[in-house]
């Protein structure tokens, strides 16, 4: 629980308000009657509970919010541990957690419109306000030394390019980690793209921690490197990759139907679609989060803005709260605009 110790209750305010009018000037008589106005409006957002999802991007953006709810609005913000599905079911059938962060909507759609429908769920602001990001990428240097590969196609015209670590004389495309949904998507690009025949082999990396240290090497070798990755992630803000264009548009029938299916007989060309990522919050707290569901309503951020903060969180091991005393404190340009004049001097006071 985090609390603001500058917090009165609504009794107490209207009594400090009648002693200033007993013994004081007009001056204070105003301040008190001021005072005891404004209590109100604060004690107005209450208690929050906050979904902190199992991802770096969202328990960031967790802490930055209970950070300026509580210091700006005077918010009482509990944050409670989450998972996209989890957390979302539990907010259409019992009303909490009041706010999900950072909810990546499209596997759930479905069910989260017919909430949203019925009244018992609300959209916010999009937390990514260009979207979670799909694809195959290669580092900026290749793309500047090479400004004619654009596009998958021309990525694999040139296997010389993009060595395989092993095998000599053909290029490699990194897959997603085993396990992931992703790992079927990337190998079913791979056989639409007909890699195979363009002598290139689809590289295992095993886990997480091995595609991030693949771009890592090739970053530090300075040599070519060519795969599937995603934003916003720690590793797009350390190093700069340049996503390739799929040169066709989305087939979201071919995608959903066969491509993102590990059984998919005839994989289609297709780009990948642009996750949707919303803030989620239920009705009671839009109804009575005032000035706080104000500011999630106005309050969204760029892949690369999130990109460079979870950079900076990996090389420094730090938490959600230091990540989000960082950007509060090195990217006012950035937040300002989503909270008030009055929200943003308490903010940068209490940092």
């Amino acid at each position: 629980m985090y609390s603001s110790p500058l917090r009165l209750s609504v009794g107490a305010c209207f009594g400090l308000a009648a002693l200033a009018l007993a013994g004081c000037g007009q001056s204070n008589q105003e301040a008190a009657v001021s005072a005891a106005v404004e209590a109100p409006a604060q004690a107005a957002c209450g208690k929050v509970t906050v979904a902190n999802m199992n991802w770096q991007s969202a328990e960031v953006l967790a802490s930055i919010d209970k950070m300026i709810m509580t210091h700006g609005y005077g918010c009482e913000v509990e944050i409670v541990p989450g998972d996209t599905m989890p957390t979302l079911t539990s907010m259409m059938e019992k009303g909490q957690p009041d706010v999900a962060p950072e909810a990546w909507i499209n596997a759930v759609r479905e069910p989260l419109e017919a909430a949203v429908q019925a009244g018992k769920l609300h959209y916010a602001a999009r937390s990514l306000s260009d979207g979670g990001v799909e694809g195959w990428w290669i580092p900026k240097y290749v793309a500047d030394a090479h400004p004619e590969i654009k596009t998958i196609d021309d990525a694999l015209a040139r296997p010389d390019l993009f060595p395989a670590p092993e095998q000599p004389g053909k290029g490699a495309v990194h897959n997603c980690p085993s396990g992931w949904n992703c790992q079927i998507t990337t190998d079913n690009a791979f056989k639409a793209w007909g890699a195979a025949g363009k002598n290139f082999v689809l590289l295992d990396t095993g886990s997480a921690a091995g595609l991030d240290g693949s771009i890592a090497k090739a970053y530090e070798r300075q040599e070519g490197w060519l795969g599937y990755y995603w934003a916003p992630t720690s590793i797009l803000g350390k190093y700069e990759m340049v996503r390739l264009e799929a040169g066709v548009p989305l087939d979201r029938v071919a995608f959903d139907g066969c491509n993102a299916k590990a059984d998919c007989s005839q994989p289609t060309k297709t780009d990948w679609p642009r996750a949707e990522v919303f803030t989620v919050v239920t009705d009671r707290f839009k109804n009575e989060g005032g000035a706080a569901y104000e500011y999630l309503a106005r309050r969204s951020w760029n892949n690369d803005t999130v990109n460079k903060l979870l950079a900076w969180m990996s090389d420094n091991q730090a938490t959600g709260d230091d990540g989000a005393r960082q950007f509060l404190r090195t990217s006012e340009a950035v937040w300002m605009p989503w909270v008030t004049p009055e929200a943003a001097d308490k903010i940068k006071a209490a940092l």
